[in-house]
């Protein structure tokens, strides 16, 4: 992992391998740079998180070569079936030109993609340091290696270790407490041909979503409250709980919660994409609130247009203005998705108090 006794260079280096960071690797080395990814994970996750893949994301992934692998894994269109205050009022589809299928296996099947083209990612690899000079960008590891590269790319999502190092501010708000909780869950008995949504008068709720090619649901609901009012972390029984209280499916038990994760309102963006050498893309440039599904697929916007840039300014230095172009194109494209995003996620928390409403409020 360690370049410091070689004097090896390569031409980008990528810090993170989400979405994001996976597609600008691909993009990059299809395009014949040389590329290096580290991760300070121990290695990859099996969480569902983000979700969906837009037209506009499988066009960049077709580009890459992986669009028919994702669709041979995802699906095409959902159902979403809505409940009110315990009862089912209807149904609801929803267009299929999107693609439904888990973030976990967005990622395996790039990671694989760009293993076919000479480059693994490297995990345990935790950047403690970035310095530049004229000619590159040194990465310090936290196991006192180092990497050197012509540039990097923190691709290091929303607590960026790259933004947090360059010292690029991170203007926005977030909210005090979690508003939900999310996980993967079981659901034996519980039909798969649907989006569940409960919701309830006074605006709670709870959604059980099927992830194609696993017998898993990615669940999201409203928290539960201590005797004190406050949030609750999310756990397996409360999971139950919530789903008893929303649902009363008594025959219905949750089972094998594989990821729990608590979900608050962040609405920020770096001030700036570029520091010299270095840039930001995905959700270490922007976070915002879910609504609309949006946030894999701008990684994924920014990681190609980045891959542009990098590349021209790879075949002619004397193209280093390439490098602004990428910030003029994206930092306004992540000011407008804040704004979008925040205007979905109110539409959602409207129409969810309106029997036979759901997330479709925030689709378009």
């Amino acid at each position: 992992m360690t370049d410091t006794t070689t004097g090896a260079t390569t031409d980008v280096l990528i810090v993170g391998s989400g979405p994001t960071g996976l597609t600008l690797a691909c993009d990059l080395a299809l395009r014949g740079a040389s590329v290096r990814v580290l991760d300070g994970r121990s290695g990859p996750h099996r969480e569902s998180r983000g979700k969906g893949l837009t037209p506009d994301s499988l066009e960049v992934l077709d580009r890459l070569g992986v669009a028919d692998r994702l669709s041979a894994t995802g699906s095409r269109g959902v159902v979403l079936r809505k409940y009110f205050d315990g009862a089912h009022v209807n149904d609801t589809p929803v267009d299929g030109s999107g693609l439904l299928i888990g973030q976990w296996q967005v990622e395996e099947i790039l990671r694989e993609r760009l293993a076919g083209l000479g480059v693994r990612v490297e995990y345990g690899a935790r950047v403690s340091g970035l310095a530049q000079d004229p000619a590159g960008v040194t990465a310090r590891l936290a196991d006192d290696g180092s990497v050197r590269a012509g540039y990097a790319a923190g691709c290091d999502g929303g607590h960026s270790t790259t933004r947090e190092l360059l010292g690029i501010p991170f203007e926005g708000y977030t909210e005090e407490k979690p508003t939900m909780v999310v996980g993967d869950v079981r659901a034996p008995g519980l039909s798969r041909a649907y989006w569940h949504q409960w919701f309830t008068t006074g605006g709670g709720g709870i959604m059980l979503c099927p992830m194609p090619g696993t017998d898993s649901f990615q669940l999201q609901a409203s928290p539960e409250t201590g005797e004190d009012g406050e949030p609750l972390p999310p756990t397996p029984d409360g999971f139950q709980r919530l789903f008893d209280r929303h649902a009363g499916m008594a025959g219905i038990r949750l089972t094998e919660a594989t990821w729990l994760s608590s979900w608050r309102v962040n609405v920020r963006r770096a001030a700036r994409m570029r520091e010299g050498r270095v840039l930001l893309a995905g959700d270490s440039a922007h976070v915002h609130p879910i609504a609309g599904g949006l946030g894999m697929n701008t990684g994924i916007q920014d990681a190609t247009s980045l891959a542009r840039s990098l590349a021209a300014v790879l075949t002619d230095p004397a193209a280093a203005d390439a490098l602004d172009a990428y910030e003029a194109e994206r930092l306004p494209a992540a000011e407008r998705l804040l704004a979008d995003t925040s205007e979905r996620h109110r539409r959602v928390l409207a129409a969810v108090r309106e029997p036979g409403r759901g997330t479709e409020a925030g689709m378009s």
